[in-house]
């Protein structure tokens, strides 16, 4: 069924995408008739300048085919229009956009949705996702030293019924006398291990610790944590992408620091940059992931991985605020450090909400 919910992702976004996205310069070529089929309105142009419906309506099934392939990829040519400038002139796209061409291009947001469903839906359908099968008891230190002498202890034991069997001048009697030795000496071993670990790190009991912070439904998050970390843990990924626009607002403060002494931007001009930038990584990770699936070298995604982002990066700033390359490198450079601070604040609230949730 994972390939039917990704599938449902991709459309999800295109649709929410296309449902941001002004319904402008798309240009369909069709015929149209003299009076507005919602208004009434009298019509001069292929779009009631009333209402703004277009003058031609489908009612077919093929239609709803087209609908649905416009929704997902706007199909009659914004985002062919885009996807070339947001790939290798970003910078351009950003300032163009902020300057009015609005009708030309896909819009930050709808870009920025339709990005993110595409790229969780790959992952879905890639069976890439992050471990939620956890036990819990294997990562108790004592648990595992545990299994380690059970599984010891029952390999002696098949060494020694060896031993039983054999006549008293067999030469593999030494071996496995060595090998007995061997066995008894890392079964004492372990358990002196065990018997060296501080008293809560021998503590093995199922028991769930009760937490007292005061905050009862964080104390009660933390209990549904230990209880069934792998359940939260799927929880938690399910939510990332629908939380993925928490990005934009984290990270507009740290762009506003790289220019707050230049009053001719706003932070609509920083929203348009981050949002069209998300969007890119995202598109960038697509990418890679495919190319992942279809065998590349490691070596080779590695090296994309590292040098593509900052790169991508510092062309936008370069174009969208009119820098220099010495100005754009260093606040590439901060920017990525910045970028560290916005994941770690993004990974911290998707806790909190995973927890209190």
């Amino acid at each position: 069924m994972g390939e039917f919910d990704a599938a449902g992702e991709l459309v999800m976004g295109g649709l929410l995408g296309r449902a941001a996205e002004p319904h402008a310069g798309e240009g369909h070529g069709h015929g149209h008739g003299t009076i507005c089929l919602n208004c009434g309105t009298a019509l001069i142009g292929s779009h009631c300048h009333q209402c703004g419906q277009s003058g031609h309506v489908h009612r077919s099934l093929g239609a709803i085919g087209h609908e649905l392939l416009h929704g997902v990829a706007h199909f009659e040519g914004k985002m062919w229009r885009t996807l070339p400038l947001l790939a290798w002139r970003p910078g351009d796209l950003t300032r163009r956009y902020i300057a009015g061409e609005r009708a030309r291009f896909v819009s930050p947001m709808a870009m920025f949705l339709f990005s993110i469903f595409t790229m969780f839906a790959i992952f879905q359908i890639l069976g890439i996702s992050t471990p939620t099968d956890l036990d819990t008891n294997s990562m108790k230190p004592t648990v595992a030293l545990q299994h380690s002498i059970a599984k010891t202890e029952a390999t002696r034991s098949s060494k020694a019924a060896k031993l039983a069997k054999l006549d008293a001048g067999d030469p593999d009697r030494a071996d496995l006398q060595k090998e007995i030795a061997k066995a008894d000496r890392d079964i004492a071993g372990f358990k002196a291990a065990i018997a060296q670990m501080p008293a809560v790190m021998r503590d093995d009991s199922d028991e769930i610790k009760e937490v007292h912070t005061g905050w009862h439904t964080l104390d009660h998050g933390i209990e549904k944590w230990q209880k069934n970390p792998a359940l939260m843990l799927y929880k938690l990924q399910s939510s990332v992408y629908k939380f993925s626009w928490l990005l934009i607002p984290l990270s507009l403060p740290f762009v506003w620091l790289l220019f707050f002494w230049k009053r001719q931007y706003k932070l609509y001009d920083h929203a348009v940059f981050v949002t069209y930038s998300i969007a890119a990584m995202s598109l960038f990770f697509i990418v890679i992931t495919l190319l992942s699936a279809v065998h590349v070298s490691p070596g080779v995604l590695g090296t994309l991985a590292t040098f593509v982002p900052p790169v991508h990066m510092c062309r936008q700033l370069k174009q969208a605020y009119g820098l220099g390359w010495r100005s754009a490198i260093f606040r590439t450079s901060l920017l990525l450090w910045f970028i560290l601070i916005i994941a770690a604040l993004f990974l911290l609230i998707l806790g909190l909400l995973g927890i209190m949730g």
